[in-house]
This record gives C-alpha cells, structure tokens and sequence, in this order.
C-alpha cells in the first residue's frame, strides 16, 4: 500500500442561500393549481445547494447510503480465502500487511461511513478528488493514472428491472502493487461469476497479474450489458406487437416513451466505456503491460458492440413511436370513415322525409283540390312507397361504398 496521505479538513457547512428577488416574487404570487410538492426532490435540491461553492475534494456521504461491508478475497495459483470484515477494518489491514505475497481483492460495499471511507483514502493512497467521485456515486465511465502507475477505473453497472426500468449502480475500481480496491453504493451486484472464477481451481485469472483482476471487472460489467439490451429488445418487440393489438392498453404510448428515455439513458453510459477503453490502450506499456492490452482490445469491441445495440434500439424505438402515432391517426381515420357513410346514407333520408313533411293541404279554403300539392301523400299506398324509396336509397349508397372500396377494412 502507498504511504498515507492527509485527509482533507472538513469545511463549515454554507449559509442559507439568499432569497433572489425571482423567489420573493414566487413566494408573493399566488398559489397555483399545480402538482403537490415532492419532498425528496426538494430534499434533493437543499443538498445541491449545500454542496455548492466547498473546497474540491470535501468527501460528503449521502444520508441514505448503506452501511459498508468490507469482503477480502485473497488467492495464487494454488490457494484461495476469502472473508468478511465488516466492522473489522484493522483485521483486514493486518491480513493484507500479513501476506503481500497474495493477490487481494478488497470489495467496499455501500458508503455509509464517512470516518471509514476517510481511513481508507489514507490507508490506500488515495487522492481526495478520486474519493469524491467515488462517493459522489455518478461519474461517466473513465479511466486515470495516479501515483506509482496506477490506475483508477469508473464503470456503470446496468440492469432491466421488473419495473421495466434501466438501473444502474457506479464501480469505482483502484490498482495497487498487488491489490485491486473496488467500491459500489450497493449489496447486490453483477460480479458474482468473477468471485466464482477465483474460487475455481486452474482459474486463469488466478495466475495472472493482479492488474488483469481489474480489467475482468470491467470485461464483467461490458458483458452484463448484453442482457440488459436482450431484456430491452425483448420489452421493444413486446411493446410493438401490442401497437397492433385491438384491446392494446390506453397508456401505450407512455411506456413507448418511457423506454426511448431508459434507452437513451443506457446508451449515454455505454458511450463513455467505449472512450475508457480507447484511452487504456493508448496508456504507455509501463502503466498497462502489452499482454493486458490484447485484453482491453477485446472489451473495446464488447463496448463499441453494446453501443450498436443501443444506437440500433433508439432507432427502433423512435420508429415505434412514429408507427404507434401513425396507427393512431389511422384508427382515427376508420372511425371518421364509419361516421361519415352513415351520415353519407341519412343526407337522402333526410331530404326526402323533410320534403314530405312541409304541411301543403290537399285542398284550399273553398274545398277545391289541389292536384299539385303532393298528390302521393293522399295515395292508399303512398307510405307505403316512400319505405320502399328509402329501403332502395340506402342499398343503393351500400352497394356504390363497397364497389368504391370504402366499406373494406383493408
């Protein structure tokens, strides 16, 4: 382990921020029929502004980050151990001082001790703007050298909930001489098929450098992309069969949407581990060994794979859209269509049973006939007649639709 560094002195927390004159005049306006305010979003928004203006590298824990739990896996060729050391740290400091002929995993999970996360930036020579990016638990994908050639990695691990959402949790991965330090906010992970190739016996990656550990994780984390985009393609084909759908869900169109913005999201964090990739392999020989590099070269194609897929499914996502609102104007247009043949058929009817109800007498007032003034109304047979007239108009308009094509569904 590197020599101890000072730890960054706690800075005073801020002064309320000033209330501008665009507040007071919100404050006096008056209250509007909005939405209820979100208590965690403005909780959210008092933190921002509480971290605003403080000295790079103050180390802030967020107030509901989990409880640390610190697991060491330690292995060679020949052996393996590995154990918890939760509330345990000087044991796992003294194991590792203890055997530096082994090759140690340590694996932080959750940040939820700020007096802990400081002994270990120390303890491991850690830069205090590293350990903030570590605990400010959003960084782009990305790649630094450090002291003594080593290496600090930013990864995004990614998963599709069954909320049919896109998750993503940060590790945050550190090199050492012969060590690799990694750290996640959360207990669950993707990394368990990497713990399981170090307990295998002949493991390649027990008798490899300790720096090809750190370029697993990151490989694991490139290659959970991929059914994390299979669950996305799969919710796509799901959401375009139901499109065509005659009992399809009045809210589809928010999930179409809801999804284009989960694809986006994923495809903003598998953007930056394509440039990780590109600048490991640019690093010097001293910094990354060239038999590590035909490694990396393989992620960088994992990566520049997965951001295809994601460029491939944002097209397709946004044609769906498109298609969804184009069925919708098309469902649109076959009810004005069933509207408009049956107000086509009642225009005649209309007419005619109007015609023949003006109130024209049959004779005038000194009792002489009329013969001009609708003779057929005084017919025996004159109603008749006028059903057998309406029957035939409404036939006759049926028949000109169907030979015109308008009463097909085609």
């Amino acid at each position: 382990m590197s020599s101890p560094r000072p730890a960054s002195a706690p800075t005073a927390s801020l002064p309320p921020r000033p209330t501008s004159a665009a507040d007071r005049r919100e404050n006096e306006a008056p209250a509007r029929s909005a939405l209820p305010p979100d208590p965690d979003r403005e909780a959210r928004r008092q933190a921002l502004y509480e971290h605003v203006g403080q000295r790079p590298g103050t180390l802030h824990v967020q107030p509901d980050a989990l409880k640390p739990r610190l697991f060491l896996m330690s292995y060679d060729e020949q052996t393996h151990e590995e154990a918890e050391y939760t509330d345990r740290y000087d044991e796992l400091l003294a194991y590792l001082r203890a055997h530096p002929e082994l090759k140690h995993w340590i694996d932080v999970r959750g940040y939820g001790d700020l007096d802990l996360m400081e002994r270990i930036m120390q303890e491991f020579g850690l830069h205090p703007l590293q350990m903030e990016d570590v605990l400010g638990d959003y960084q782009r994908a990305k790649v630094e050298v450090f002291d003594d050639n080593r290496l600090f990695l930013v990864s995004r691990m990614t998963e599709f909930t069954a909320q049919l959402t896109v998750h993503d949790d940060q590790l945050s991965i550190f090199t050492g001489p012969n060590y690799v330090l990694s750290f996640q906010d959360d207990y669950d992970d993707c990394l368990e098929v990497l713990r399981n190739r170090i307990r295998a016996n002949f493991s390649q990656l027990r008798r490899k450098p300790v720096g090809y550990l750190a370029y697993a994780l990151t490989d694991v984390v490139l290659d959970h992309y991929y059914p994390t985009m299979a669950a996305i393609g799969d919710y796509i084909e799901e959401l375009e069969m139901s499109i065509f759908n005659e009992q399809r869900e009045r809210r589809l169109l928010n999930r179409i949407l809801r999804i284009k913005k989960d694809v986006v999201r994923f495809r903003r964090l598998v953007y930056p581990e394509r440039d990780k990739m590109s600048e490991i392999l640019r690093l010097p020989e001293e910094v990354v060994p060239e038999e590590l590099k035909v490694f990396y070269r393989d992620a960088y194609d994992h990566a520049i794979q997965a951001l295809d897929l994601a460029e491939s499914y944002r097209d397709n996502i946004s044609s769906l859209a498109d298609l969804f609102l184009s069925d919708q104007s098309n469902r649109m247009n076959e009810v004005m269509k069933v509207l408009t043949i049956i107000s086509s058929i009642f225009i005649p009817l209309s007419f005619v049973v109007g015609l023949y109800g003006m109130n024209f007498q049959h004779e005038d007032t000194h009792g002489h006939v009329l013969p001009l003034n609708m003779p057929e109304l005084y017919s025996p047979l004159g109603y008749p007649i006028l059903l057998a007239v309406l029957t035939l108009i409404v036939l006759g308009q049926l028949y000109y639709f169907w030979r015109k094509g308008w009463l097909s569904r085609d």
